[in-house]
């Protein structure tokens, strides 16, 4: 497993993370699938308060534990849940998320967060009071660092401007490279780093049948999947092909990939010695259909 800085900051995180949203219920298939994975090299581990309710975050919890000073823990704030379980509300107040990180703190059995992440973001929010609330966090040593979850460029461009972040995760992929046009070489410069979700596209570059996708058709959708199946062999199966695109981005510290199975895990492993793509595969890649641009949000 190779291990790259995470922008500024002093975490070095595992190439694959380990997205913990895909979990399911039974902490002890849980811990038994997190243990495998530090056992084999991944020490990123990416979770929310969100997600189940926050089940998802006391899972992980006692599953790291015991191994808390070898793994790195990033969780996120943001998306209120009602009172009534029906759904969630955003908000990015400073008062709620110093309230938020006590609950995910308990559920995570630790004394500190390595990465905090506000889940979203807009340009209406109270900005300067989010990022107010992260610095107050970082200062009284309950979060080692901060970043965001956010596909928007404008509102990447202000945190970067007006925070300390040292992290953005957004989705990219072969079949998404809007972050190719302003996002990652902005992230890049100001050594900021970058967390890859959804590599694989929902598996439609690897094994799923082909259906509209984003802003492309379902014969597009089909022509990537090609292009990444000529570019497969028995060293460098369809999705570690599809996550070496990705990693060898140069912005790119992290693809976070969602883990239920061992057999999930065993393939997210498997790109870590995989052979890497030669340039000229590279660009056979990207010429497999038109790079597409965020419409909204720019």
């Amino acid at each position: 497993m190779q291990y790259r800085l995470l922008g500024k900051s002093a975490l070095a995180v595992s190439e694959i993370g380990f997205g913990c949203m895909s979990l399911g219920n039974d902490d002890t298939a849980n811990a038994r699938l997190l243990h495998q994975a530090c056992d084999q090299g991944i020490n990123f581990f990416d979770t929310a308060d969100l997600y189940e309710h926050g089940q998802n975050e006391t899972s992980v919890g006692k599953a790291l534990k015991d191994r808390r000073s070898s793994v790195i823990i990033a969780t996120k704030v943001g998306n209120q849940w009602k009172e009534d379980g029906s759904g969630w509300d955003w908000n990015p107040s400073k008062a709620y998320i110093l309230s938020a990180v006590e609950a995910s703190l308990q559920r995570l059995q630790t004394d500190y967060i390595d990465l905090y992440q506000l889940h979203g973001g807009t340009l209406d929010d109270p900005m300067d009071e989010t990022i107010a609330a992260f610095e107050m966090l970082q200062q009284q040593g309950k979060i080692r660092h901060y970043g965001i979850s956010s596909i928007r460029p404008n509102v990447i461009r202000e945190y970067v401007q007006r925070s300390h972040i040292v992290s953005v995760m957004m989705q990219y992929s072969l079949l998404d490279r809007r972050p190719e046009e302003t996002a990652l070489p902005l992230l890049q410069q100001n050594n900021i780093g970058v967390l890859a979700r959804g590599s694989v596209a929902k598996g439609l570059l690897v094994n799923k049948p082909a259906t509209p996708y984003l802003n492309y058709s379902a014969e597009e959708v089909s022509a990537a999947a090609a292009a990444i199946r000529e570019l497969s062999s028995p060293e460098r199966a369809a999705a570690q092909t599809a996550l070496k695109f990705v990693l060898q981005q140069p912005a790119i510290s992290s693809a976070i990939v969602g883990i239920r199975t061992s057999d999930q895990l065993e393939d997210a492993l498997r790109t870590a010695k995989a052979p890497a793509l030669l340039p000229a595969e590279i660009e056979r890649l990207q010429h497999a259909l038109k790079a597409n641009v965020y419409d909204q949000h720019r």
